[in-house]
């Protein structure tokens, strides 16, 4: 799995392997793009990077932080763009995307959705049993975002399964969704 925490002046990448308990980073740092270089010529490069990561991690999927909300309208557009080069180089690979919000990967990583950076930051340390704190801290992000997705594999698989062995399941679940709808 490679989760991409995205940007343009620090793009974050994280990928993760394994099975279980048994879980650790393959690859994990910060594609950088300098401010002095025009808009263009810092998209090209940061797309000319991700493809080389992609072609060298051969991942079986991939997980972008969605961009939910930002404060600075320049800093969210630059952010939404990182985002779509990752999103279109994934489909144009033929490789899964998905994108998780921040606190979908706060809950995912340290079971709660209002966690502090420091924490998701400790408990990505602790899951891959890092010696320190990956740095810039985009790439620990990074590493969140792919564990997030990794664990949410699994509880699809899960699903999946108990609806295959569970009469009444899918209905249950079309219920559920159908309630969480109604109530937003």
């Amino acid at each position: 799995m490679l989760g991409i925490d995205p940007g343009l002046s620090r793009c974050g990448y994280g990928a993760v392997t394994g099975r279980g308990s048994d879980i650790r980073a393959v690859a994990y740092g910060v594609i950088r793009t300098g401010a002095e270089l025009e808009l263009p010529e810092r998209l090209g490069r940061l797309q000319a990077e991700l493809e080389d990561l992609v072609a060298d991690l051969a991942p079986s999927a991939i997980a972008v932080e969605r961009v939910l909300f930002q404060v600075n309208v320049r800093t969210a557009m630059s952010v939404g763009q990182a985002s779509g080069l990752a999103l279109a180089l994934a489909a144009r690979a033929g490789i899964p995307v998905v994108q998780y919000s921040p606190n979908e990967v706060k809950l995912a990583v340290a079971g709660y959705g209002g966690a502090e950076k420091a924490a998701v930051e400790a408990m990505v340390v602790r899951l891959l049993n890092l010696a320190e704190p990956p740095r810039p801290p985009d790439a620990s992000d990074a590493l969140a975002l792919a564990l997030c997705h990794l664990w949410g594999a699994k509880l699809r698989a899960t699903h999946q399964t108990a609806h295959a062995t569970a009469p009444g399941y899918a209905d249950a679940v079309a219920a559920a969704l159908a309630k969480e709808g109604s109530t937003r």
